[in-house]
């Protein structure tokens, strides 16, 4: 009987901040999936494993989480003053599409080392010792990102003893700017609003804070949903009328922010918008046993991707977080206790994240120039991932 052989493709595989995803250079991807499409689209999920029923992505590079599915494709940048142009696919688990709505801001932690180590960064630029400036273009949402990233013995220095709650082992600090993070697609506040009322059918009408920065964000409060806001995964994922209501909150939200024309395209775009809930600090144990105590934290905040609540935060959230937390009025402002703020330290499932932005008025119209926050980066593996030839 014949059959196709399988074809080998250079990767690595990285974890950025508290996400992991498979990494290629560009020019690495068979030439038909070089240009977005069909085919490329097709590759990343064989890659991944995906569409998968069983929901484990048992014969694919994917985690079967939404932390777990994701890609990404760096180039030399095409934009003047940046080192690399880089892509995010988030990719489905359980359905055939790779959204490429939005930006990875825990992966793009590990962009930069990437970008180093695979000759996309000048070499005359890296030093013995000490630490290179990245400049990334991030191609979903079209803004800058710097990524400070230590270089030890003429190589990127990736273990270290900095701790990250939701990542298990101390690795190398790498400190991410994001530069004017409103999102690429409209206003930061698309509604004009910092508070609106959103009306979501057989939820409510709910107090709702809706943000383009970072990624776009629909933020609530956790008591007007019934939560304290200290919540882990377990008491949300295994609920299925919590998380029909959670999308059917992020369907109506992302419609009022002009991301779709008609509820039923939410389900094409799972990436985009977020969901998350705030709260006032509260002390909680957390999903690895740390007792994350009220005076450790400003707020708190949990936050849903993909569908389910995420163990952690999402890098791109966090910047909406530190955003509207910097921005007097918004819910997360106001549930970190109002006034004006340059940093918030907010309490997630797995512990606590402090996150930097300053916000100012400009034209009657809030602007924030940079949101800061550290995270780390690990090459986990690296060589070639195995596709079947016909698979794309």
């Amino acid at each position: 009987m014949s059959h196709i052989p399988q074809i080998k493709i250079p990767a690595t595989y990285m974890r950025g901040g508290t996400s992991k995803g498979v990494f290629f250079r560009l020019q690495d991807l068979p030439a038909v999936a070089q240009t977005p499409g069909a085919a490329r689209d097709a590759l990343l999920l064989r890659v991944i494993g995906s569409p998968d029923p069983y929901g484990k992505h048992t014969d694919g590079m994917g985690g079967a989480t939404s932390s777990t599915s994701k890609t990404v494709i760096l180039s030399k940048s095409t934009q003047p003053d940046h080192d690399v142009d880089y892509l995010f696919g988030q990719v489905s688990i359980d359905k055939a599409f790779v959204d490429w709505s939005g930006n990875c801001g825990n992966l793009t932690a590990a962009v930069g080392s990437f970008a180093i180590s695979n000759g996309l960064v000048d070499a005359a630029r890296i030093p013995e010792n000490g630490v290179v400036i990245v400049r990334i273009w991030q191609a979903n949402i079209k803004k800058t990102i710097v990524a400070h990233v230590p270089i030890a013995n003429g190589e990127v220095q990736e273990t270290g003893d900095f701790e990250l709650d939701g990542v298990t082992f101390p690795a190398a600090e790498v400190q991410v700017e994001f530069l004017d993070p409103a999102d690429g697609e409209g206003a930061m506040f698309p509604t004009g609003h910092v508070v609106d009322q959103l009306d979501v059918p057989g939820v409510g009408t709910l107090t709702a804070t809706m943000i383009n920065a970072g990624i776009p964000t629909i933020f609530v409060n956790a008591s007007d949903i019934g939560y304290t806001g200290a919540e882990l995964q377990d008491a949300i994922n295994g609920d299925e009328a919590a998380l029909e209501k959670f999308e059917t909150i992020r369907a109506y939200g992302a419609l009022r922010m002009g991301l779709i024309s008609d509820v039923s395209e939410a389900a094409a775009r799972q990436h985009t918008p977020k969901v998350a809930f705030v709260a006032p600090p509260k002390g909680y144990v957390s999903s690895s046993g740390k007792q994350v105590g009220a005076g450790d934290v400003d707020l708190l905040v949990r936050a849903l991707s993909m569908g389910k609540l995420h163990h952690a935060m999402m890098g791109t959230a966090a910047v909406a977080i530190g955003t509207a937390a910097a921005i007097p009025g918004t819910l997360v402002n106001l549930a970190a206790g109002g006034g004006d703020r340059n940093a918030v330290v907010f309490g997630h499932p797995s512990g606590t994240l402090r996150v930097g932005a300053e916000a100012k008025q400009e034209s009657g119209e809030w602007a924030v120039k940079k949101v800061i926050m550290s995270r780390s980066a690990r090459v986990l593996m690296e060589g070639t991932v195995r596709i079947p030839g016909d698979a794309f």
